[in-house]
């Protein structure tokens, strides 16, 4: 069990409060807008690693010295691309269709800081989805409204129980925050 002082978390996901919630972290969130370019020639793995240092480097200035922060960016990669976030129905439809039948991986950077400390690592998982039928796409846009997720999808959610055949790696890090690794860190730090 985490003994450590309260961190703060750099992000407003939903999911990434509720995984260091489960996993009895005790924390704040700060959240302010952040710059999620990148350059053009870095490799994709380290990008989410890079995006999380500038989140926490925002927030660490917001910040005391001695606050730990937390800080994490996920990515979903297809054939060396980069899916993001969908920008409407269509684009979902486009996105999970791309994915289906096909594997994908997922990589989450995170970034641990206080003071001049800093804990940066990825950790990568590997997702298989099943064929999809264009009804069973349009029903989870539909009914569960994927906009705010890398990839368009969560994989808690209906999708994830039935088209998801199988995934190498953390299920965490694909929710969002490989939380076991965010842990070990912590009590480490």
């Amino acid at each position: 069990m985490y003994q450590g002082a309260p961190v703060i978390l750099a992000s407003q996901s939903p999911r990434r409060k509720q995984l260091l919630e489960q996993a009895g972290v005790p924390f704040t969130i700060k959240v302010a807008d952040t710059d999620e370019s990148f350059p053009e020639t870095m490799p994709i793995p380290e990008i989410p690693v890079y995006i999380a240092r500038q989140k926490a480097a925002v927030i660490q200035a917001l910040s005391a010295p001695t606050d730990t922060i937390v800080a994490a960016d996920t990515v979903v990669v297809l054939d060396d691309t980069i899916i993001g976030k969908p920008k409407d129905r269509s684009d979902a439809i486009h996105i999970l269709t791309a994915l289906s039948g096909r594997e994908h991986r997922v990589i989450t950077g995170v970034v641990i800081v206080r003071g001049q400390k800093e804990v940066a690592f990825s950790k990568e998982t590997s997702v298989f989805f099943k064929p999809l039928t264009q009804a069973q796409i349009e029903y989870y846009i539909d009914n569960y409204k994927p906009y705010d997720k890398a990839g368009a999808y969560a994989i808690q959610e209906w999708i994830g129980a039935v088209a998801i055949d199988k995934i190498n790696g953390c299920f965490y890090n694909v929710m969002g925050l490989p939380v076991s690794n965010v842990v070990e860190e912590l009590e480490r730090f």
